[in-house]
């Protein structure tokens, strides 16, 4: 068992605490958090005031869960004491920050990797391995849609660095081509520091186009995925991990009329009948292998993170310009 510290007990630290206290992998010996124990999830494991004091526990391996603005502090002190460390997303609070975290990661001689946990959704996880195995055809375009109330918790970034940063990994991790372009608009509708909705539209390197919306301003949660192709499209529920197939059926008609109208046939509907673990949990079981020495592929690098950190900086001065950014 690898002794766990857990920096941070608030709406994502809860359940790292739920997940540390029940998973074999992990014993987790200590938390840090200014605020105690407010949702009463560690039990008899103590509360500390401090990393330094975290550190006095000799844990092997940290989970930071903090806000965002303490992520490059709380992972450097880790990466110095040779602590394996999960940095929930995003990695910091600027690409800058990012890079310093994960080049110290890579001088030291500890793991750290990026919570991108969207990566372990079973809805994407089957969705990446069809895409994989050819079954959409060649991809047109990607389609993120992550809306819903603002979460008052969320002080110190915006949309675009605390939602977007999902999507723009989705994007990329799902179509395994990098951004190229990206043009985007944002809006301030709260009377926050930070933007709370923006719509941004790009190129990726593989020649599909893009798509992601985010706000904190729609009263209904939603989540959604859609892939488009010369096969159909697949649309993917990331709230109820629902996976569906929408085929473009290759159907000829006798009216030429509608035929040069429709340019695309509606076939087959399938709903698949996926396994649904609990992204978070799968996660944390794969770090646990990745510390044993086993390949994790699926895992968010920090490297990863300092990307995904650079494109949402190149949305927000897109918006900002009003002009199309080229991500060199």
């Amino acid at each position: 068992m690898l002794r766990a510290g857990l920096v941070g007990l608030g709406t994502m630290g809860r359940h790292h605490a739920r997940l540390l206290r029940s998973l074999d992998a992990f014993d987790l010996v200590a938390a840090v958090d200014p605020g105690g124990d407010r949702f009463g999830v560690l039990f008899e494991t103590p509360v500390l005031g401090s990393v330094d004091a975290l550190l006095g526990h000799g844990i092997e391996v940290a989970i930071v869960a903090v806000p965002t603005a303490h992520h490059e502090h709380t992972a450097l002190a880790l990466a110095d004491a040779g602590v394996h460390t999960l940095v929930e997303k995003p990695l910091a609070d600027s690409t800058a920050a990012a890079i310093r975290v994960a080049e110290r990661f890579a001088s030291s001689a500890a793991i750290g990797v990026v919570g991108q946990v969207e990566r372990f959704n079973p809805a994407l996880v089957a969705l990446r391995q069809r895409l994989r195995s050819n079954e959409l055809g060649q991809v047109f375009s990607i389609t993120t849609e992550r809306v819903g109330p603002f979460p008052h918790r969320i002080q110190d970034v915006g949309v675009v660095k605390d939602l977007a940063t999902h999507d723009i990994d989705i994007i990329t991790w799902l179509t395994e081509a990098s951004i190229e372009l990206v043009s985007a608009q944002m809006a301030h509708k709260m009377g926050r520091d930070h933007e709370d909705l923006v719509t941004a539209v790009g190129k990726l390197s593989d020649g599909s186009v893009f798509r992601l919306d985010v706000n904190w301003l729609t009263p209904t949660k939603r989540r959604t995925v859609t892939v488009l192709g010369e096969r159909g499209a697949f649309v993917a529920d990331l709230l109820s991990a629902d996976l569906v197939f929408y085929a473009n059926a290759d159907v000829p008609t006798e009216w030429d009329a509608v035929a040069r109208l429709s340019g695309v046939s509606e076939g087959d509907m399938v709903k698949y009948a996926i396994p649904k673990p609990e992204p978070l949990r799968r996660e944390l079981e794969t770090f646990a292998a990745m510390i044993a020495g086993e390949t994790a592929t699926e895992i968010a690098t920090m490297d990863e993170g300092v990307e995904i950190l650079r494109i949402a900086e190149a949305i927000l001065i897109s918006a900002e310009r009003g002009e199309t950014e080229r991500i060199a």
